[in-house]
């Protein structure tokens, strides 16, 4: 039972002052592979004083918008709004759309039933695509799917979009893994007042503390979006670092191969080490174990932290080592456990 609760207590990711609490004894600094965050952050540039001491006008808005727009590859007259995270949108999303019927792709990121939860909104979970087919007033859709990894194909999910445009129903796809699989990316539907697409910046740019996200949608939804982030969403820093690196071609591509061959390494660490795997993303490995309770709790006494989930208590999710140190750290600790 000490096992389930203290996964409980650090069931998020980026958890690390709750896991020091809980192994005070454990090697320091601390590992955090739980988070599914590229561990090569791009560079910070510098940034000019101003950009601390006034608060951001509307051309810096527009310019880091219309870099989104490009980087991913949206129609030319798809809408782009720029807020602290996409967590910032989970926050706002059940207040834009109070709708009572939510259907969830699952097993998924568990804010998106929490948030809607909490507006008395009925919330159901589903396994498959074709059960949000059913008289669903939102729709919700990772993809890639967190943590496993699972993707739709593009045109599941454009055919789904048109169900729920027939019948003016919101479809809400998160995006937020999805920079090193653009083929499957599903914003070239954001023209429709039924689709919101969700993109995340500090993931794939190992820049979460930056707070930095996007909504892509229709200009309703744009107003809708707007109106309830209210003015200065992003802070000036944040938009100067985030314009900087979406302009920035070279820096993703080279991002995608190095991620790549890390997923590879850390499969063969993994497999190695006793795990199955079941799925993932270029950023982080899910695996599978039948001691995996026992397992968290080893790797957090080496100073070594995990995505856990209490739901699925065999599963363990791995990002990838920053550097050789981290690597030998985590081969070592998997050695002894």
């Amino acid at each position: 039972m000490r096992s389930h609760c203290i996964s409980k207590k650090i069931a998020h990711g980026g958890r690390i002052n709750a896991a020091q609490v809980l192994f005070p004894n454990a090697p320091a600094p601390w590992i955090d592979l739980s988070t599914g965050v590229n561990p090569c952050a791009y560079p910070i540039p510098e940034i000019v004083p101003q950009a601390w001491s006034r608060l951001p006008d509307d051309e810096a808005f527009s310019s880091i918008e219309d870099a989104a727009r490009i980087r991913y590859n949206a129609p030319l007259q798809t809408r782009v709004v720029a807020g602290a995270g996409v967590q910032s949108f989970i926050q706002i999303l059940p207040r834009i759309f109070p709708r009572r019927r939510v259907g969830i792709l699952g097993f998924t990121y568990a804010e998106y039933a929490l948030t809607w939860g909490a507006s008395d909104s009925v919330v159901e979970i589903v396994d498959t695509i074709e059960q949000l087919y059913k008289d669903f007033d939102v729709g919700i859709i990772v993809n890639p799917n967190n943590p496993d990894g699972r993707l739709v194909e593009k045109g599941q999910i454009a055919k789904l979009a048109e169900r729920f445009a027939q019948r003016n129903q919101q479809l809400i796809i998160d995006e937020s893994f999805i920079d090193f699989y653009p083929q499957f990316s599903a914003v070239n539907l954001t023209l429709l007042d039924s689709v919101i697409v969700l993109r995340s910046f500090g993931k794939t740019y190992g820049l979460p503390g930056l707070r930095l996200g996007f909504a892509l949608c229709s200009k309703h939804n744009e107003n809708l979006l707007r109106q309830a982030l209210g003015p200065w969403a992003v802070s000036g820093p944040a938009l100067a670092i985030g314009l900087k690196a979406l302009s920035d071609p070279e820096w993703i591509n080279l991002a995608a191969v190095q991620c790549q061959q890390d997923a590879g390494r850390l499969d063969e660490l993994l497999k190695n080490a006793g795990f199955i795997a079941i799925g993932g993303t270029i950023l982080y490995r899910l695996v599978q174990h039948k001691e995996a309770q026992k397992i968290f709790d080893k790797l957090c006494s080496h100073g070594i932290l995990v995505r856990h989930f209490p739901e699925k208590e065999g599963w363990l999710r791995f990002g990838l080592p920053e550097n050789s140190k981290a690597w030998t750290r985590l081969t070592k600790a998997l050695e002894a456990v």
